[in-house]
């Protein structure tokens, strides 16, 4: 057996880390690195094996000469007596050390070692940090003279739902393959991505992959909309953004690719994929493409329509370009359909940066007042039950948004199906909400009855209490604590908490019915 004296090779790699030309991410795994880099031992490279580089080590049995040699020789140079070579081969982690630069071709100075030697990031799993990252390390310091990478990203382990290691024993492997078929690749390449948190496992499940769908499918629906909004449109590029949703889309715009682009060059993918799936799902479609409806269909002909347009077709380039890392095949098959895109494939097109000029955070507040009016409304009649036909009539009391309201006073009507609204005082009991200086009043007992809504209310705060108290008797158990699983604890906290919170909406609701 052939054994490597390690210490030597371990003790400049151990300093590369330390000053930093090599850095381990997430940077937790550095101290396991330098565990056991510290306490390495002599490693026995001789493996019994069919397959592997051959032990370059031959002996003589004419005078008992044990020699390593770069090239192959039949002759004893001390004899001349014939060799034999040993029959073991290297470990496959020796071999696999050498990998870096061994496949650009050295020992000779090739033109592919010096230009892809060292490279820049190597991504890999935590469970062979030693076996295979640190003696990459070792072996390139040693016959290169420098790093084999600059970076090392570790990547999280996918796990089953509970936590539990994937084997098939267990039955709970998820077969990437069979999910892709039934969910399709960029939904599960964009759940993986959205999972991925940093120093944490993977705790994937179907009915995850199926969120991943779902938003697949949203960034598709949404992609047929915007297409067919911009039928017949020649980007000239923006110069006007008036109209409040499209000064507000293009400045928030600003602080998600900003964030885009931060989250995947720090390896924190997880952030970058969710900014963009909250940004995509709940501003761009849930606000602003329903803004812009009315103006593009020809109801509003205040705005410019073909501002909105030039601002319509940015914004949705813009998110395309950055969904593609996470979601390629959807967003590249979207980026052909769009008008006058530039560059032959999206993969190839410039990624965004972010634009100072769109920056406006006068406009971002403006809207954002907007859109607590809107969804104020909203809650008010949700809570109370107001049936979805029904147009109601809302007052408003504001010393500082009344001219911001009244502006847009036909999408606040559109959005929430009011009748009217009103500036000023109201003549009679009222639901009433209030946000940044604003104060919404609903006249309730036009649209319900009042005391069958609050009989409801306390029907179902007795029936909340009643698991409130009966959960909190559980929590309370030592031996259900002691038994049970911590993830069904944590269920039942978190169903706690939730109940909790149901009790205090309810008690508003019937101080907010009682005037009180």
């Amino acid at each position: 057996q052939w054994f490597l004296r390690m210490k030597p090779l371990a003790e400049p790699a151990i300093e590369a880390v330390r000053q930093g030309r090599v850095k381990i991410i997430p940077k937790v795994w550095e101290q396991i690195y330098f565990e056991w880099m510290e306490n390495i031992r002599d490693w026995c490279i001789s493996r019994q094996i069919w397959w592997g580089h051959r032990i370059p080590v031959f002996y003589c049995d004419s005078c008992g000469a044990v020699l390593a040699l770069r090239q192959d020789l039949k002759e004893c140079k001390a004899c001349g007596g014939p060799l034999r070579q040993d029959e073991d081969v290297l470990d496959t982690w020796f071999s696999s050390a050498l990998w870096p630069f061994s496949t650009l071709g050295w020992p000779e100075q090739t033109d592919l070692l010096r230009k892809f030697y060292p490279t820049s990031l190597l991504v890999t799993g935590f469970d062979i940090l030693f076996f295979w990252v640190a003696r990459m390390t070792m072996m390139g310091l040693k016959f290169m003279g420098e790093v084999p990478f600059r970076e090392v990203y570790i990547h999280a382990l996918v796990r089953d739902e509970k936590g539990k290691k994937m084997s098939k024993s267990r039955g709970n492997v998820i077969d990437p393959l069979r999910m892709i078929e039934r969910y399709g690749t960029d939904a599960f390449r964009f759940t993986l991505a959205q999972l991925s948190v940093q120093g944490r496992d993977i705790l994937l499940s179907e009915r995850r992959i199926e969120g991943g769908r779902n938003f697949a499918n949203k960034v598709w629906n949404a992609g047929r909309l915007t297409l067919s909004l911009l039928e017949d449109f020649s980007p000239k590029g923006v110069t006007s953004r008036e109209f409040l949703p499209d000064a507000w889309v293009l400045s928030r715009l600003q602080s998600i690719v900003e964030a885009v682009r931060d989250g995947i060059e720090g390896f924190r993918f997880s952030e970058a994929a969710s900014d963009l799936y909250q940004f995509f799902w709940h501003e761009f479609c849930d606000w602003y493409l329903e803004f812009i409806k009315p103006n593009l269909y020809g109801r509003v002909d205040r705005w410019d329509r073909e501002a909105t347009r030039e601002v319509l077709y940015e914004t949705f380039l813009t998110l395309l370009k950055l969904l593609h890392p996470f979601m390629p095949f959807i967003t590249e098959e979207l980026y052909q359909r769009l008008p006058a895109k530039g560059e032959e494939s999206i993969m190839v097109s410039s990624f965004p940066k972010r634009r100072a000029e769109y920056v406006d955070l006068d406009k971002e507040e403006s809207m954002q007042v907007l859109k607590d009016v809107i969804s104020l409304i909203r809650n008010i009649r949700g809570e109370l039950r107001i049936s979805p036909q029904m147009a109601i009539q809302v007052f408003i009391r504001t010393p500082t948004f009344e001219h911001l309201l009244s502006e847009y006073a036909f999408y606040i009507k559109e959005f929430c199906r009011l009748e009217a609204i009103t500036f000023g005082d109201w003549g009679t009991k009222a639901a009433s909400a209030t946000t940044r200086g604003v104060e919404i009043f609903v006249p309730v007992e036009r649209y319900i009855d009042i005391e069958r809504e609050l009989m409801r209310i306390e029907k179902e705060m007795r029936r909340t209490e009643e698991l409130i108290a009966r959960l909190d008797c559980l929590l309370r158990n030592p031996s259900f604590m002691e038994r049970a699983e911590s993830q069904v604890i944590e269920e039942k906290r978190l169903e706690f908490l939730e109940l909790e919170e149901k009790r205090s909406k309810l008690l508003s609701l019937k101080r907010m019915l009682l005037g009180e």
